[in-house]
């Protein structure tokens, strides 16, 4: 894979989920209602940040903002950040109630210690492995101390250059595949428990 700057390849990724933000959302929405698997962890997750005491978690890489508006719904206080205005944009539409800004997650526009628990679902996927160590220290920083970090990513190794997706659309972005030894790893070298 060629190496690509930091600004070229979180562009890249920003027009690409702006060009694709409505066929996304359906999508997402139709694979989330269809995988009770991730409501399941998302509600352990949700009675976890409850158990310990509460706060603000933040969604990070949130999209359209339905996993944001589902951990809401289970008591909650939620909030999404996403690189793509298109897709805050709808997440603002569709859950007019609740906290969505734009963002990177390469420079988290959070305070430090601001958030008791953080989730990245499927948005560490377009990260570069140079820049994964980076990404997990803002989540650290972030993070209240003992604070709670739920990861979802796909498995597998390597990465590929994902041209057209979602309806059909144009796309330039890298999905990149990790093994949860590699990811634990970084985590630990974060500092994060597993």
């Amino acid at each position: 894979m060629p190496r690509m700057s930091t600004d070229s390849w979180l562009a890249d990724t920003r027009t690409s989920y702006d060009t694709v933000a409505a066929s996304y959302a359906v999508q997402a929405r139709a694979a989330f209602d269809a995988a009770p698997y991730l409501r399941g962890a998302l509600t352990l997750f949700a009675g976890l940040v409850r158990a310990d005491g509460g706060g603000p978690v933040a969604d990070v890489g949130c999209g359209p903002g339905h996993v944001t508006a589902y951990l809401h719904e289970l008591g909650v206080d939620a909030f999404g950040i996403d690189l793509s205005p298109a897709m805050i944009d709808l997440a603002r539409h569709d859950h007019p109630g609740l906290r969505f800004e734009v963002g990177s997650m390469t420079d988290l526009p959070l305070p430090d210690a601001s958030v008791t628990a953080l989730l990245a679902c499927w948005s560490l996927i377009h990260i570069p492995d140079r820049e994964v160590p980076g990404v997990l220290g803002h989540f650290r920083r972030v993070l209240r101390p003992g604070g709670l970090l739920l990861l979802g990513f796909h498995v597998g190794t390597g990465s590929r250059l994902k041209t057209q997706g979602y309806g059909g659309h144009p796309m330039k972005v890298y999905v990149h595949r990790r093994t949860p030894d590699r990811a634990s790893a970084w985590l630990r070298d974060a500092g994060f428990a597993i």
